[in-house]
């Protein structure tokens, strides 16, 4: 019997530790250093949905009270847009397509 010869294990791709580059802070370039912005979702006026339905909508959706959810419908209806709810990108990306399902107009954007 031969020996058998020793073949290096190669690590699966992606597995590789991946290079940190520094930046400098005080600069204020880097977006990987700043404070991550909450986002906000905002809620537009449409021709086509009743006000009763938006209502219905961020009730059911959102959780809100009867009162919340008209104050923010009349917001919606009176300024053309209501900020509905906020957080991290991806609770708002789920929130936008949620509402878009509902057939809601509605975006997402950072907070100010």
């Amino acid at each position: 019997m031969g020996v058998m010869p020793v073949v290096p294990q190669m690590a699966p791709p992606g597995t590789a530790p991946l290079e940190q580059v520094e930046s400098d802070v005080d600069t204020g370039t880097d977006d990987s250093t700043r404070p991550d912005r909450p986002w906000v979702v905002i809620v537009w006026n449409d021709p086509i949905n009743l006000m009763t339905y938006v209502t219905f909508v961020l009730q059911k959706l959102f959780g809100y009270s009867l009162e919340k959810a008209t104050a923010l419908m009349l917001d919606v209806h009176h300024k053309g847009r209501a900020v509905v709810s906020s957080g991290n990108r991806e609770k708002a990306e789920i929130d936008v397509f949620r509402l878009h399902e509902a057939g809601l107009w509605a975006t997402m954007e950072h907070d100010e």
